[in-house]
């Protein structure tokens, strides 16, 4: 008996053995799976979609008088011309006869821009740069026109411009604010990214908008952040501190830390003018109080 008791033990040890095992080769496979898979989805990535790509360079000044362009009236203009009115600066990396994402984006950037009671020209500024060397001010122009009219602010005139330039300056910007770009001669198009790059008025990059429309708040909170502060009310500054920017969601949102200071901050004063009420009216009915006894 005492044998064969053995014998179950050691047959039920080899098979929990056995199990283990199998447990290990697979999750071994499952592993080797995954990998297999993430290698043939990163090699599934299209030629043309490769360096078109952006790279968050926050907080770097991209020297904007470093840079020699053309603006709409054919004006040779540094790109600090446009930095000198004090304002946090948009700007949008595109192409001017691009027949998809650029114009989705532009479109969609004015509709969210005609939510605002902020006017671009007054709260900020819009700097567009082409990434195709073969476009010409003439082009430029017209497109400032069309958007202008369909912005419909008069202050856009001055704070809304469009610009070309050389393959060589346009690169090296494009390369300050991470933005990578390529052009695909099967489809005679160029492969971008869908971003706005905010800049504060000195020329340093704030912050990254994502998308081909913005929320109010997204692009409202955006542009308070880059001027900072310097921008709208008292109550746009306290939504600054109470909101923060989210890398994940690629939005603002509620920051509770924040949040739970101001609310303790409320209840503070408060509950500090409802004590300076109280203490009043008590000293007010003992000095009532006095004098009646006299």
């Amino acid at each position: 008996m005492k044998t064969s008791h053995k014998n179950l033990v050691l047959i039920s040890c080899i098979r929990r053995s056995g199990i283990m095992m199998a447990c290990v080769h697979l999750l071994t496979f499952i592993v080797f799976f995954l990998g297999l898979s993430h290698l043939s989805l990163a090699s599934a990535v299209p030629d043309e979609l490769k360096d078109s790509g952006v790279i968050e360079h926050l907080g770097t000044d991209i020297a904007p008088a470093e840079y020699r362009l053309t603006d709409e009236e054919g004006r040779s203009v540094q790109l600090s011309d446009f930095f000198k009115r004090g304002k946090p600066v948009l700007l949008t990396l595109v192409y001017y006869q691009c027949p998809n994402l650029c114009n989705f984006m532009l479109n969609g950037l004015v509709s969210s821009l005609k939510s605002l009671d902020w006017s671009v020209g007054d709260q900020f500024d819009i700097v567009a740069v082409s990434i195709d060397p073969t476009e010409t001010p003439e082009l430029a122009r017209r497109k400032k026109e069309a958007y202008l009219r369909a912005y419909g602010r008069m202050s856009a005139e001055a704070g809304w411009h469009f610009l070309t330039g050389s393959e060589g300056q346009v690169r090296k910007l494009a390369a300050a604010v991470g933005f990578g770009y390529k052009f695909v001669p099967e489809e005679k198009q160029y492969a971008h990214s869908a971003v706005i790059p905010v800049l504060t008025s000195s020329g340093v990059i704030s912050r990254y908008l994502y998308g081909i429309e913005f929320r109010k708040s997204d692009l409202r909170l955006a542009v308070l952040e880059a001027s900072h502060g310097k921008v709208g009310s008292v109550v746009d500054r306290l939504l600054l501190f109470c909101y923060r920017y989210d890398p994940k969601t690629r939005k603002y949102s509620v920051y509770l830390n924040s949040l739970m200071q101001v609310g303790c901050g409320l209840t503070v004063l408060i509950f500090g003018g409802y004590l300076a009420i109280f203490w009043r009216r008590q000293r007010k009915g003992a000095s009532i109080e006095c004098l009646t006894r006299l």
